[in-house]
């Protein structure tokens, strides 16, 4: 723990701090990271109270925490980054009130602001053709492929994919029945891509079932394969070949709304496709679609270069208009 950020401090500031973080390392037993991160925090607060001339820590009113707290936000902290800060300045000032160096504790009935949902992340469709094109190697990762075409191709939720029986796929008609949430079923396309897939799992999946497993994806002992086994073997085949990103089922299911809403417009029928209950939650990809039309926006159009302007002129000056 480092006391050089306080050197600039008033000791009436800095001799409280260093006294907390020595009753959190001493009677509190916490961490070096931990303490180091109640430090940071509170000190962040003592500079800011330094450049308002508040040089002790019985002045901090209620009413100037929460102008620090808009100070935050503006300096583009989270919510969640928020609350710390103000759970570490509420537990300093419990330290305060039992030292008798403070009143009241001013943080007591404030709340950080509410972070905006964060979207959700999404893989570019040529990384995903090219890892769902690399080739299996053996009859696990035939299957393993099978179940990642499959995910993509339907918009599958870990869930649904994981408690698929043999019986609910039609080959023919191209065709999955699926369980979604609250014990609903739908009827979801197939793509030619995962119905290809199926093909080349079924004969290995045939030589691993006993009688009487329903399952259609099962492990090496022909056992249905568990969520925690799915997700392992995603991310494995991501590492193998290469993504840039972990791979994770949410991650297919969000590439496939995403890809089909991009493509279509169709809202109504991601929301089907997804099984949606209410439509507001399938509205999360409209924003996606959007951030992707205004990145080609940007990119295409002469006179966007929205962001970059300096002034009156352009990153860009040259008189192509």
């Amino acid at each position: 723990m480092s006391d050089s950020p306080a050197a600039s401090l008033p000791d009436a500031l800095s001799e409280p701090i260093a006294a907390f973080i020595r009753h959190l390392a001493s009677e509190k037993r916490h961490s070096l990271r931990t303490c180091d991160s109640y430090q940071r925090d509170v000190l962040r607060l003592a500079a800011w109270m330094c450049e308002r001339n508040l040089d002790r820590w019985q002045g901090l009113t209620n009413h100037e925490l929460r102008r620090y707290v808009a100070t935050l936000s503006r300096d583009g902290l989270a919510g969640r980054s928020i609350a710390r800060h103000l759970s570490a300045t509420r537990r300093f000032y419990q330290f305060l009130l039992r030292e008798k160096l403070a009143s009241d504790n001013p943080a007591l009935d404030i709340r950080a602001p509410k972070s905006g949902r964060p979207l959700p992340k999404v893989a570019d469709v040529d990384q995903l053709n090219h890892l769902l094109d690399s080739q299996p190697d053996d009859p696990l990762e035939i299957r393993d492929l099978c179940m990642f075409e499959l995910m993509y191709s339907s918009g599958l939720r870990l869930a649904e994919l994981a408690g698929l029986d043999l019986d609910r796929i039609d080959l023919k008609g191209g065709e999955v029945r699926v369980l979604g949430k609250g014990s609903k079923e739908r009827l979801l396309p197939v793509g030619s891509r995962a119905l290809a897939a199926l093909r080349a799992w079924l004969p290995h999946r045939a030589s691993l079932v006993g009688d009487g497993e329903p399952a259609l994806f099962v492990s090496q002992r022909g056992q249905r394969l568990s969520h925690r086994s799915i997700q392992a073997r995603l991310n494995r085949w991501g590492i193998i070949h290469g993504a840039d990103q972990r791979l994770h089922p949410h991650l297919l299911r969000h590439s496939f709304a995403s890809h089909m809403l991009e493509s279509s417009g169709d809202l109504r029928a991601v929301q089907e496709l997804l099984g949606h209950a209410d439509i507001a939650t399938t509205q999360v990809y409209t924003h996606l679609d959007f951030q992707h039309l205004a990145r080609v926006y940007d990119q295409s159009h002469p006179r966007a270069r929205r962001g970059r302007y300096h002034g009156n002129t352009t990153e860009d000056d040259s008189p192509g208009r």
